[in-house]
């Protein structure tokens, strides 16, 4: 057997003293040459072979001697294995010595067979194997063959490529390949399961037998009955020969066990037992492994784990203990066991592997070496290597110098060998550049020519993407272009290229690739990518699907759904009955996951919430639950938010207003505004929308006459407003944030804000019948008071201000629950010293209802201003609809005329209200 065999031990096979003769023992008694002599009779007493008592001579001429004789010299020497009278021979002797036959020339043919592809460096191509395997029709196993000729015979076919189905199948093939398979197999089980235990099985054998077995389904081998046999009748020898193992079993061992594993092996109770066995051996015989056997046993681990395996004890601790040995070695390690390292190292800490200094000083180590053999490097080791220092960053590792260097060495060789990746390195390679930019990675020029030479192959190879492909591509090209990728013809197409697979393997996707998708439309729409009607058809696929799969995502796809979905009607998506459906469906997850959400996912999930509530979410039981629920983790997390995510939470809880009780309020805004005043870096928006989050909370606050907790809001509110004016801001919304913290701190305002106006058809009918109703009363539209923002109604000789609310002033416009805008502009006026008279837009509805508001309002104007002071009304109906969800917060400051009291001021005089006296309004207030 060759010695360049990927993890075979090449003593195995070798031809020795031992395996030359019949019973493949050594027989001190015997004389004379073996090969051309008559042999004396081995001793077949049963101390020595039990149950043998005939014996056969070797004197005969042996099959296929001329191979023996001269070795195989590729590729000229085919022809030499399939001259039939090769088989003839090996069928002769088998046939002459029947039952006493031991397998070895069989054997020895397999091994040469192994030999020829060895120095051909490659495996048989399907030619080759055709014609071989037409050959071994009469290849015959049999039970009364020895351990090693058995293990031989399938490591060397195996090894050969003889079982490796090719395309296009022949069935002629197809069918001696099975049975001859088949045939090994149940002759193996059979040698696994004797009782007592056959005296010939070693170390060696199962090494190469478990080898073999992970080689079969590698090369998609299909799992047939007697192949789980076979292995789960191995299994029980590896503890038994544990102490038998060599280093070099031990690495192919656990590199077979992974591979079985990830073909789809169950890890039974017998798998993890012999694989907890071996890694006691790792730590063992640590000082003993070679460059490549530390290769594969890293990798091979990285595989277990992802696929399952616990990180029991024995695992973690062969893990530390060839960490040190890769430092050790890093100068033997070649190109493949580079990628394959830290492809490996990258994995372990994707499944939890704490990043040590051991581990941290491997990683260093084998980075210069990316470096100076990039050139050896191939299209799979430049996506693996890509992909794991893409890991590593996101999983916390620095981008240190060394890390910047492995990779600008990596990305001019993903443009050179661009025609060479297949469709799996594609993605992973768009994946991992996507995720070094989002971790820090600059946008190098190197950089973005390797994505821009990547993507026309998109295009090229989109109906070879799997279900996966098809989700990290849309993923890796929305975070690129977040991060400032432009848009470019390429991408465009690229992404184009992909949508339409996205509705032909909707029912191949799972939660995660779900989630994905989602989120990456979003991003790119949120950055200017058209809606065509492909995308749109992918979004109503995949929203479907949300619902199908809702038990099924994890906190982080529970978040990214609904800020994607949150952001697609953001940019004017339509919001059909399926949004609809997949926001009611993710609703109650929110509640039932709720300890598992990390601190960035619960400022995401409530200001998604707070965009839905905008953008016409109905108020459902699941919205009001799911926000009840993500409010108190707020206080409850132990290290404070970042800038932006502190930013993000006062934005969104003031714009869920009355949404938000008052105690949560009051508890969570004193944190919050705690937190942003120990930010010292922040940018303009961040500034402005803290700002006029803390204008809101005071705004609600406010009918509590809680000085001491206004105070406090108010303290930071002057330190922001104080950094908006110095930053001079430009936009209306900004100037007009800048106008009202002034006109609530009693400040200058230091700018004269534009506002745009515009007056609603409800606005114009009712004061044109306001007017008709009282002829002399002087009303102003769209008036802007003390640089506020324009008031609806203005009755200047009252003091009143009259605010037609339509549904957008309200939580899902439900004209109950007022939204922070709404309760911040009134609390504005009051404090300015209006009184403040609100008529919801469902009053309208009803032509009786609007001579109500009528009658009400002649009842306000007959009452001198300064006896009133500033008050807001809500006038409607006797109903729910009147009562704020602030219920037991109100001061008498807020009154809220109904139906019931119009009725007694027809029949007699009004009941008396109680209020709170307040200074009489400065009339100059009423100046612009």
């Amino acid at each position: 057997m060759d010695r360049s065999s990927v993890g075979i031990s090449s003593q195995y096979a070798r031809s020795d003293n031992n395996h030359n003769r019949p019973g493949g023992r050594a027989a001190a008694s015997r004389r004379g040459r073996y090969r051309h002599a008559t042999v004396r009779q081995w001793d077949d007493s049963p101390r020595n072979n039990p149950g043998r008592t005939t014996f056969y001579r070797s004197s005969d001429e042996r099959p296929s001697q001329h191979l023996q004789r001269r070795s195989v010299t590729p590729p000229q020497d085919f022809n030499a294995l399939i001259k039939q009278e090769i088989m003839d021979d090996l069928v002769s002797q088998s046939n002459r010595f029947g039952c006493r036959y031991n397998g070895r020339n069989h054997g020895w043919y397999a091994s040469s067979i192994k030999k020829y592809t060895s120095a051909a460096k490659r495996p048989l191509n399907r030619a080759e194997q055709s014609q071989l395997v037409r050959l071994m029709q009469n290849f015959t196993i049999t039970r009364r063959w020895d351990w090693r000729s058995l293990t031989a015979t399938l490591h060397s076919l195996t090894s050969a490529g003889v079982f490796t189905p090719h395309k296009p199948v022949d069935e002629g093939v197809k069918s001696t390949q099975a049975a001859l398979l088949s045939t090994l197999l149940d002759v193996i089980i059979f040698k696994c399961n004797q009782k007592p235990q056959a005296w010939d099985i070693d170390a060696r054998g199962i090494a190469n037998l478990l080898w073999a077995m992970a080689k079969l389904v590698d090369n998609e081998q299909e799992w047939t009955p007697g192949l789980k046999a076979t292995v789960a009748a191995l299994m029980p020898h590896v503890n038994a020969q544990k102490d038998q193992f060599i280093p070099q079993h031990i690495a192919n061992l656990l590199w077979a066990m992974a591979k079985l594993v990830v073909n789809g092996q169950e890890q039974t109770p017998e798998l993890n037992k012999a694989v907890a066995t071996l890694l006691t051996n790792v730590n063992t015989q640590k000082a003993n492994f070679k460059p490549q056997e530390i290769t594969n046993l890293l990798w091979a681990m990285a595989k277990l784990v992802d696929n399952g395996q616990e990180r029991i004890p024995e695992f973690k601790e062969a893990v530390a203990a060839l960490l040190p040995h890769v430092n050790a070695q890093k100068d033997q390690f070649n190109a493949q066991e580079i990628a394959n390292l830290l492809w490996a190292m990258a994995k372990l800490v994707d499944n939890g592997q704490e990043q040590t200094p051991e581990f941290n000083e491997a990683v260093v180590a084998l980075l210069p070496h990316v470096n100076t053999q990039k050139d050896q490097f191939i299209p799979q080791h430049i996506a693996n290597l890509l992909w794991a220092m893409a890991k590593l960053v996101d999983n916390g590792l620095e981008q240190m110098p060394v890390l910047n260097e492995a990779v600008a060495a990596l990305l001019p060789h993903v443009d050179t060998q661009k025609d060479q990746f297949i469709p799996q390195h594609i993605v992973n390679l768009l994946w991992a550049m996507a995720k070094l930019v989002d971790n820090g990675q600059e946008q190098t020029p190197g950089l973005k020519e390797a994505v821009a030479a990547l993507l026309p192959h998109v295009n090229a190879k989109k109906d070879q993407f799997n279900a996966q492909g098809n989700a990290n591509l849309l993923w890796a090209m929305a975070k690129l272009v977040d991060n400032g990728q432009e848009q470019t013809p390429g991408l465009k197409e690229a992404v184009a290229a992909l949508l339409p697979h996205v509705n032909a393997k909707k029912d191949q996707f799972n939660a995660q690739d779900i989630a994905n998708l989602l989120w990456a439309m979003a991003k790119l729409v949120d950055n200017g990518q058209d809606q065509t009607s492909e995308l749109n058809e992918a979004l109503a696929t995949l929203l479907s699907c949300v619902n199908v799969q809702k038990a099924s995502f994890k906190p982080q796809g529970i978040t990214n759904l609904l800020w994607a979905m949150a952001k697609l009607v953001d940019n004017g998506q339509e919001r059909t009955q399926g949004l609809n459906e997949a926001v009611a469906a993710l609703l109650p997850h929110v509640n039932t996951q709720i300890a598992n959400f990390k601190p960035q996912e619960i400022v995401n999930l409530l200001w998604a919430m707070a965009k839905l509530v905008i953008n016409g979410q109905e108020r459902t039981p699941g919205l009001k639950e799911a926000v009840a629920a993500l409010l108190p983790q707020v206080n409850a997390q132990k290290d404070p938010f970042n800038a932006q995510g502190i930013t993000n939470l006062l934005w969104a809880m003031a714009k869920l207003g009355e949404l938000v009780e008052l105690n949560v309020v009051k508890s969570t805004s004193e944190l919050l505004v705690y937190q942003i005043s120990q930010c010292p870096q922040l940018s303009q928006q961040d500034i402005s929308m803290s700002l006029w989050g803390v204008l809101v909370c005071c705004a609600r606050l406010s009918p509590e006459f809680n000085t001491n907790k206004n105070s406090l809001l108010e303290k930071h509110m002057d330190a922001l407003f104080t950094r908006l004016e110095n930053a001079l801001p430009n936009n209306e919304e900004e100037q007009s944030i800048i106008a009202m913290a002034a006109s609530w701190l009693g400040r200058a305002c230091p700018i004269v804000p534009h506002y745009q106006t515009s007056i609603s058809k409800h606005q114009t009918d009712f004061r044109d019948q306001l007017q008709s109703s009282i002829p002399s009363l002087k009303i102003e539209v769209e008036r802007s008071l003390n640089s506020l923002p324009p008031v609806d109604l203005l009755l200047p000789a009252h003091n009143i201000i009259i605010e037609i609310q339509g549904p957008s002033h309200y939580v899902s416009g439900d004209f109950q629950t007022r939204n922070g805008s709404t309760l911040l502009k009134i609390a504005l006026l009051q404090k300015a010293g209006f009184e403040v008279i609100e008529i919801p837009t469902n009053t309208f509805l009803n032509p009786d209802s609007i001579k109500r508001c009528i009658d009400q309002i002649k009842t306000r104007i007959d009452i001198p201003p300064q006896a009133y002071g500033s008050v807001s009304y809500k006038i409607g109906w006797t109903d729910k609809a009147n009562v704020t969800a602030d219920k037991g917060g109100q001061s008498s400051h807020h009154c809220y005329l109904t139906g019931e009291e119009h009725s007694e001021k027809q029949t007699g005089k009004p009941k008396k209200r109680t209020r709170k006296r307040k200074k009489k309004p400065i009339t100059s207030a009423l100046s612009p």
